[in-house]
């Protein structure tokens, strides 16, 4: 019997994607459950497990647009079972082993069109990506040991010595950025303001309660947990920036869903807070640390990415000094966070040197006016400056 694999549904938003990788290949034994394929959407990239064991018929290409619902391919449950082995993951890893293998083969005298692997000065080759090992298995590179052929090399975005240039199709999600980045600054009147924060109070008190923290619960407490806190208080003290335009209406939010940006290889992701204003400082770090290993392992899901009220992003952790936010539709606010940096400032008349971060709010300047972003930004500095007082309702 022929068991349908079909694109599965990603939430009300996404209706498509495309096939990026099969996983496994034609007339593999596959086990259920197995991961037999990836599919991007312009949100996340998903694995789509294999629902029954069987030999697997992949009848979508890689590359192609897929719908939600669309038969992708099939496994026949009835083929046998190989045997000596437990599905395909043990031809799998032959293979993997043979292509690095293959990497690490002496140079010979290469046939036309082919391009060496790569290789670090004075170190024998490189080990093969998986997506080049993958083609090591399906036959799609031939030739002398060691040698992948330049089409693969562009397939992959990957380049052969001596070339100036790499050609490679942008992703699902890295065009998506784009949309939005472009939407976003044509469908809202954006304007920045700024100020600086003492990040002396919260450094004393990570310093000071690290280890016990740390040890109660399992994890670090970062700067970030105090900026989500602090920008909750400062929504309730300004629930205009807690607000979006739908048409000609003001919708206004009495929750606090923080999203929280998290640079990975496919692109910025905003994972959300749900209810932050519920949470603790343990509890922030803890979701905060989970969605950044799901985001960078690829298995973060749509519904981490949905909704969201307002937006914090930190490009200190690059080294930024100062930068001007884009917002995330359709919400009206976002914070950007920026590098700790020592730097002499005036302190009850007299100049000491302090751990200072600038800070820049981008607003939706239909909805929120320079005062109100000035008001939520000096909650923020309040906050950080004295997060005792803060933290304990005073």
């Amino acid at each position: 019997m022929a068991i349908e694999i079909r694109v599965p549904s990603f939430g009300e938003s996404v209706t498509s994607g495309i096939v990026g990788a099969w996983l496994k290949k034609e007339g593999d034994f596959v086990e259920s459950g197995d991961a037999l394929l990836e599919i991007e959407t312009d949100k996340v990239t998903a694995e789509i497990p294999a629902p029954s064991a069987g030999v697997l018929h992949p009848a979508a290409e890689e590359g192609a647009q897929v719908n939600v619902g669309q038969v992708i391919g099939t496994i026949d449950d009835t083929a046998p079972r190989p045997d000596g082995k437990r599905g395909s993951s043990a031809a799998r890893q032959v293979s993997d082993k043979a292509a690095v293998a293959a990497a690490k083969a002496p140079a010979k005298a290469e046939p036309a069109g082919l391009a060496p692997a790569a290789k670090a000065p004075g170190a024998e080759p490189l080990p093969l990506p998986p997506s080049l090992r993958r083609m090591v298995r399906e036959g799609k590179i031939s030739g002398a040991a060691g040698r992948i052929p330049q089409g693969a090399l562009e397939k992959v975005g990957a380049s052969a010595p001596g070339e100036r240039t790499t050609r490679r199709p942008m992703s699902t999600i890295r065009r998506k950025i784009a949309e939005r980045l472009l939407s976003a600054q044509a469908g809202a009147a954006m304007l920045t303001t700024f100020n600086e924060v003492d990040m002396s109070a919260v450094m004393a008190l990570r310093k000071r309660y690290q280890d016990r923290f740390t040890q109660k619960h399992g994890i670090k407490l970062g700067v970030m947990s105090f900026f989500v806190r602090a920008a909750v208080g400062a929504l309730r003290a300004v629930p205009q920036i807690n607000a979006r335009i739908d048409g000609a209406d003001v919708v206004e939010n009495h929750y606090y869903d923080i999203g929280v940006a998290i640079s990975t290889e496919r692109g910025l992701m905003v994972p959300v807070l749900r209810d932050a204003d519920r949470m603790s400082l343990a509890e922030i770090e803890s979701a905060i640390a989970g969605f950044a290993e799901k985001a960078r392992s690829g298995k973060i899901a749509l519904t981490d990415l949905e909704g969201g009220v307002f937006t914090i992003t930190n490009g200190g952790v690059f080294g930024s000094m100062l930068s001007t936010p884009i917002l995330n539709p359709p919400q009206s606010g976002i914070l950007g966070m920026h590098a700790i940096t020592e730097r002499p400032v005036a302190v009850d008349g007299r100049v000491e040197i302090r751990p200072m971060m600038y800070l820049a709010l981008t607003y939706d300047h239909r909805l929120v006016d320079g005062r109100e972003a000035v008001t939520f930004l000096v909650r923020i500095k309040e906050f950080i400056e004295q997060p005792g007082s803060a933290l304990l309702g005073l």
